[in-house]
């Protein structure tokens, strides 16, 4: 999609924020594009709200988003669609089918990557397990150790694409599930504290692996206001540095565009959440110029 078709197609309100420069010093020439597409908190929500639904009515739909994802591509082949957690729980599709529909359905999206929330593990470690097959996208936790679990080495740290020139580094993070999960559904998963293990994931993706592009993909939370202490999105931006996207879950909460955050170095990062249950789509799209100088543009697309 052209710049000015974006900005002016998209309803939701698109934010323009620089990451190096501004968008109008980039010239059309030489540019590369990246559009990272994603959701988060999707809950089991397959079909569409009912029309009389009192808060969200006609919003969502598994068939909808769908043709959206489809219709982005066509725009621009270069393309990233990323899932922040909390796939399973929420409608009877999770009772019956314990994961497998919503599983297929992102695989036929073509989903590249998941992070892994705290309700995924409602049916416990065995019955992550058992649907992992269904899954034909990979899924990434750095701070959740499973290497006692069935999950030993289904769940990578991070995992590295090359789309249009421009090496993009991705690692997930998930919530503290002692006090939120019930043990015997995550058993030996052990929790790393999220901020050790960015330091980690970034030295590695931005140091070693020459990324040009970090992403943190968050089961986190975007705020605590009634514990500041806490660990989310906002203050893991503001704690670390070299991360350039925050894509987080778990808050339920509604952005219209990216949240700007300074990081431990003064350097901008962009902190985004798209609500819940399908309703919206995030849209972030990069452009790099010749000297791999970066600007963005940000917005939630209503699905």
């Amino acid at each position: 999609m052209k710049r000015r078709d974006f900005i002016e197609k998209t309803a939701a309100g698109t934010a323009m924020v620089g990451l190096g420069l501004s968008l109008s010093s980039f010239k059309t020439v030489d540019i590369k594009h990246l559009t990272i597409l994603h959701t988060n908190d999707v809950h089991s929500h397959i079909d569409p709200f009912p029309a009389d639904d009192p808060r969200n009515a006609n919003m969502g739909g598994v068939a909808r988003r769908a043709a959206l994802i489809e219709t982005i591509r066509q725009e621009n082949p270069n393309v990233l669609l990323l899932d922040a957690g909390d796939i399973f729980q929420g409608t009877p599709y999770f009772n019956y089918y314990g994961g497998e529909l919503e599983f297929k359905l992102m695989s036929m999206m073509k989903y590249d990557l998941s992070t892994i929330g705290n309700h995924d593990f409602d049916n416990g470690i065995p019955g992550l397990y058992a649907q992992m097959p269904h899954a034909k996208f990979e899924f990434i936790s750095a701070n959740y150790d499973f290497k006692n679990t069935l999950m030993d080495g289904l769940v990578k740290p991070y995992k590295v694409f090359m789309k249009n020139g421009i090496k993009v580094g991705v690692f997930g993070l998930g919530v503290k599930l002692d006090g939120l999960v019930d043990k015997k559904m995550y058993g030996e998963t052990v929790y790393n504290d999220p901020v050790e293990t960015s330091h980690e994931m970034v030295r590695i993706l931005k140091q070693e692996q020459k990324c040009d592009l970090v992403v943190c993909l968050s089961h986190l939370g975007y705020e605590y206001k009634n514990d500041k202490e806490m660990i989310c999105d906002l203050n893991l931006a503001a704690l670390t540095q070299d991360i350039d996207l925050i894509i987080g879950g778990h808050t339920h909460t509604f952005l219209d565009k990216p949240t700007v955050v300074k990081n431990l170095v003064g350097k901008d990062v962009l902190v985004n959440q798209v609500g819940c249950y399908g309703i919206n789509l995030g849209r972030i799209d990069f452009y790099f110029d010749s000297n791999n100088n970066k600007a963005s543009e940000g917005a939630a697309i209503l699905v």
